[in-house]
């Protein structure tokens, strides 16, 4: 049994392909983020696709979060 959430985090990375490519795609734009975050001034493009990815990484998160309760569910029955 999986014992802590970073345990079990990549427990599913290393067995679950669904959520091993929610993590790299979450990973990814992290990193766009990261970049545009260094940046000293965005313009009105760059806002707008912090915004975009910010809203795409919580989405992954989302999915990521039911794929761990799912797990836990399933541990549990």
């Amino acid at each position: 049994m999986v014992s802590s959430p970073q345990d079990l985090k990549q427990h599913l990375t290393a067995t679950n392909e669904e959520f091993r490519k929610l993590a790299d795609q979450h990973h990814s734009y992290d990193d766009q983020l990261k970049k545009l975050e260094a940046k000293t001034y965005l313009n009105d493009e760059e806002k707008v696709e912090e915004v975009r990815l910010k809203k795409l990484k919580l989405r992954l998160k989302d999915e990521m979060e039911r794929i761990i309760q799912e797990y836990r569910k399933q541990q549990v029955a």
